[in-house]
């Protein structure tokens, strides 16, 4: 696998590489990692090769991985017996894929994590957001095609995809939830750490704190929450370059004393004891590929308010342990009220959120990648597929 992303960065691509590696090394499968070396240490394995790096202007959380560093990895790589090269991500790390592939004579994929077309104007803010969509579709369907297959974690995703002019084969394969790890947790010392009085209505936040996350229109639901409930409380658990705003938008409506910013949480401690201090687990992001929260949340009987746009379609869609009002304020605060209001309605919706969850689980999608390396792998030993076709000047464009 190559990344431009992993731990000590945490977000949900970081996620996704982990709980894959860990479950397809428990099928008997070897899975090596490159990625950036950060400022921060992490506790790496030994199958995680560390490449130096850079920062990335206006980004301090990310890191750029040298291309001459890179390059030089690739004689090191030489008889490992690989037998597939997995790209994670779109930038330094897709072009070190592909060199590493040719290099190695080695079929390729890559997981298309990030919804780009609703991502990237956040970041590049003076240019319109017509430019970047038309910008992202286009790098999008360029790169996608030069691989063999691509791994999409949503049913969206593919036919968004699929609409950009991407050909290649798409598996649709989600993060799965390793389901030992939503085991435990401790609300009620979670309240007490900071505060919060055992009855009151608590709702929860999980995930970056970046603006392609809609937070800010949490934020507003909020407002019309407290209308209802005066004592509403929402946590917010995260970092992210949106906080600074965040925090403001709080202050500027009034609802300081409503809303708690907790930062990144241990996920082995602290995160679990804030999920099971929540009422209910409220979601709205229209640019996620799948939402893992929305499971982490579930898997600990946690009751769900999302919005069902792009990948969390697939797991909210079946209204099993979850609430799920139209992309409106208005609705999604009616349904949050309802709810809260409800021990009966959350009760059931709580039962039901580890069983469905199970149906997620991180060793059955595990052994779905397997199956389609297995089939990747095959097609470029007896045949030519997209990225040799791209080779010899015949692949779509």
């Amino acid at each position: 696998m190559v990344s431009d992303v992993y731990f000590p960065r945490v977000n949900g691509v970081s996620t996704s590489i982990q709980t894959f590696r860990r479950e397809l090394a428990g099928l008997g499968h070897e899975v090596d990692l490159v990625a950036p070396q950060y400022p921060a240490s992490c506790a790496d394995d030994g199958r995680t090769l560390r490449v130096p790096s850079r920062r990335v202007p206006f980004d301090p959380e990310d890191r750029m991985m040298k291309p001459g560093a890179l390059r030089a990895l690739l004689p090191g790589l030489r008889g490992r017996g690989y037998d597939i090269v997995h790209v994670q991500t779109p930038f330094v790390a897709h072009h070190a894929g592909v060199q590493i592939a040719d290099g190695l004579g080695l079929p390729r994929v890559e997981t298309y994590h990030t919804f780009f077309e609703e991502y990237l104007f956040h970041y590049v803010p003076f240019m319109p957001k017509s430019v970047m969509r038309g910008l992202s579709r286009r790098l999008s369907r360029t790169q996608c095609n030069r691989m063999d297959a691509l791994v999409v974690p949503s049913s969206a995703m593919r036919d968004r995809l699929a609409g950009y002019g991407v050909r290649v084969p798409m598996h649709v394969i989600p993060t799965g939830i390793p389901m030992a790890q939503f085991a435990g947790g401790d609300g009620t010392a979670f309240r007490l750490r900071h505060g919060i009085a055992g009855n009151r209505p608590m709702l929860l936040y999980v995930g970056r704190v970046a603006f392609e996350k809609n937070i800010g229109f949490l934020v507003r639901v909020l407002e019309r929450v407290r209308e209802s409930v005066p004592d509403v409380l929402l946590t917010i658990a995260g970092e992210g370059p949106a906080l600074d705003r965040l925090r403001k938008l709080v202050n500027g409506r009034g609802l300081a004393g409503n809303v708690l910013f907790v930062g990144y949480l241990d996920r082995n401690g602290a995160l679990l004891d804030c999920y099971r201090a929540a009422d209910a687990f409220v979601f709205a992001s229209r640019t996620e590929t799948q939402g893992l929260v929305l499971l982490e949340a579930m898997a600990l009987g946690v009751p769900v308010v999302s919005t069902a746009v792009m990948g969390t379609r697939d797991i909210v869609g079946p209204r099993r342990a979850a609430l799920v009002p139209e992309d409106d304020e208005e609705d999604f605060a009616r349904h949050v009220v309802a709810l809260l209001g409800d021990a009966g309605l959350r009760a059931r919706l709580a039962a039901q959120g580890p069983a469905y969850v199970a149906e997620w689980s991180a060793g059955a999608l595990a052994r779905r990648m397997a199956a389609a390396y297995r089939d990747v792998i095959a097609s470029a030993r007896t045949g030519m597929g997209p990225a040799r076709a791209a080779a010899a000047g015949t692949a779509p464009s």
